[in-house]
């Protein structure tokens, strides 16, 4: 088996996800600026056995699609092009963000690391690839 990789993409920051080589467990793997994220996934899954990728697709409140949801989707595109074998989805990411940042106040963590935003984006991430992983089961 090889790994499935979670995105939580964002205007700045996106955060990333990836299980075990089992698919088993969600790890937290990186923050990455959105402006380097296609140079930085190419290499990552040419390099680490990556066989799916999961994106959250972000929508208000009301079920609207929000507005990064055109970059998401040209993301896919790229992704789907560059890598033919590869299987892209998308998952629904229903006030992740706020989990994220739930979590992190819970762990007791301090001042400067609840106000880390590339902490809370990676957690969103690895609440994106649970649910998913959770879903296959």
């Amino acid at each position: 088996m090889a790994r499935i990789l979670s995105i939580d993409y964002g205007q700045k920051r996106t955060g990333l996800a990836v299980t075990d080589p089992l698919q088993i467990i969600a790890n937290g793997l990186a923050t990455v600026a959105t402006t380097d994220l296609k140079e930085w996934l190419f290499n990552y899954i040419e390099t680490e056995g990556v066989e799916e990728v999961i994106i959250g697709y972000p929508r208000h409140a009301d079920g609207n699609p929000t507005a990064l949801v055109p970059a998401i989707e040209k993301l896919k595109e790229t992704l789907v092009k560059q890598f033919s074998q590869l299987v892209v989805s998308y998952v629904e990411e229903d006030f992740t963000s706020y989990e994220a940042k739930q979590i992190i106040l819970k762990s007791g963590a301090g001042r400067k690391k609840r106000r880390d935003k590339g902490l809370v984006d990676k957690i969103s991430a690895v609440l994106i690839l649970q649910d998913y992983l959770e879903s296959k089961r």
